[in-house]
């Protein structure tokens, strides 16, 4: 272990969740380990003629009590759950804006849908009643920087800036490109990173049926079952994380110990399907490991990706292996309770991992009953496992290639 880097790391100080396992922080930790899944019918409209029928929904978000009256006409839903969980993440992190300079903060989030919903009801405008009735606000809406913007007018935070667009893979892009971003410029304190997602809309469903990859099983609870025997795609969902990613010098200055760091970071592309060489995510966790200077066996828990397609869980599963030996760290995909967020995915996910680190406690893989027979490795099932925990890694792979593994580190050392 790289010891001298542990005290340069920059910290995660806040955290706000809006998810189908609920809203706020606490809200979807509790949901996380009872396994209470978020995932029911679709009733944004009717699915019937959709081969997938269920989906992670966030419920009981009021855009109007959390998004300002002026923002409402303005932006997608996509944007409006992200203006949520930031706001809560600063009030975790007990920041005020407005107090600090306001070049020393920025905003790097990922994006994948972007604005589908508003950008549907504006083209069902424009072919129903004409140009004239499309919105003004379409222009910047469904935008992929939009929520990025936003967020850094709304506490006006001028410095970095950015968004990110490797679909699951994102959520972990976006905190290791802070994490560079603060290491190279002692004048940034900090940046609202993570991201959400929206893709609950008819227009955004077709496109993702597309893929070939979602389940159409005609049920909530194994429609969506990575490394199980019942695997036969994936589920996708709405909302996600906004974190406070801050300098350690920033955080100790504050008083704040945080929930913990992000020591480690890589990225990686697979090969084009049908190529010789193999994915890049054995390469990846390796890469992340040696920048956060850890050996596999400093490492107490693997959030996986959990695709929920037999051949991509086996992928997964034999990078796993090759790196951590058979069943040689605990495993565990609570997104199973969620979908797959797309953007917001990743950044749940490494939410809920600095949530498991600070109460030593591994959350089970949802409603995963067991591993399916040539996965070895040491599955998460059937109840949350307690045990200390003092390092996590966090594994992301996105439509086309995309692949990120994040580590992170308990807040005290």
């Amino acid at each position: 272990m790289n010891a001298s880097a542990v005290g340069t790391d920059p910290v995660v100080t806040g955290i706000g969740v809006v998810a189908p396992t609920g809203i706020g922080v606490e809200a979807h930790w509790e949901a996380v380990l009872a396994g209470k899944s978020g995932i029911t019918r679709i009733d944004r409209f009717d699915p019937a003629c959709y081969p997938v029928r269920y989906a992670g929904q966030v419920t009981g978000f009021d855009v109007a009590a959390n998004v300002p009256s002026r923002l409402v006409p303005q932006t997608d839903f996509w944007t409006q759950t992200s203006v949520a969980a930031a706001r809560d993440a600063l009030a975790d992190a007990k920041i005020e804006p407005s107090a600090l300079p306001e070049y020393s903060m920025g905003v790097m989030t990922a994006a994948s849908s972007s604005g589908a919903e508003f950008g549907q009801h504006e083209m069902e405008r424009l072919f129903t009643q004409g140009p004239a009735w499309v919105s003004t606000y379409q222009a910047v809406a469904w935008f992929f920087a939009a929520t990025t913007g936003q967020l850094a007018i709304r506490h006006g935070m001028r410095g970095p800036a950015g968004v990110l667009c490797a679909e699951q893979a994102g959520g972990l892009d976006t905190l290791g490109h802070a994490r560079r971003l603060i290491a190279q410029n002692a004048d940034t304190r900090l940046l609202l990173t993570g991201g959400t997602d929206a893709p609950l809309c008819p227009y955004a469903l077709l496109a993702q049926i597309t893929n070939g990859k979602m389940s159409a099983v005609d049920d909530a609870a194994t429609a969506y079952s990575p490394f199980s025997p019942e695997a036969s795609g994936y589920l996708s969902g709405e909302g996600g994380a906004i974190l406070i990613l801050e300098s350690r010098a920033s955080a100790e200055e504050r008083g704040i110990t945080g929930y913990g760091s992000v020591s480690g970071y890589a990225a990686g592309m697979d090969p084009p399907p049908g190529s010789e060489r193999p994915p890049a995510l054995r390469r990846t966790i390796e890469n992340a490991l040696a920048d956060a200077g850890l050996r596999p066996s400093d490492v107490d828990v693997v959030f996986a990706d959990g695709a929920g397609v037999p051949h991509l869980d086996l992928a997964e599963a034999q990078a796993i292996e090759a790196v951590f030996g058979p069943a040689g760290v605990p495993v565990t995909v609570p997104k199973t309770l969620t979908g797959r967020l797309y953007a917001g995915g990743a950044s749940l996910d490494v939410a809920t991992a600095l949530l498991a680190l600070r109460d030593g406690v591994i959350p089970a893989s949802g409603t995963v009953r067991e591993a399916a027979a040539g996965y070895r490795i040491d599955l998460v099932c059937g109840g949350p496992r307690t045990q200390p925990l003092r390092t996590a890694l966090v594994l992301a792979r996105g439509h086309g290639g995309f692949t990120a593994a994040l580590v992170v580190r308990r807040g005290e050392y």
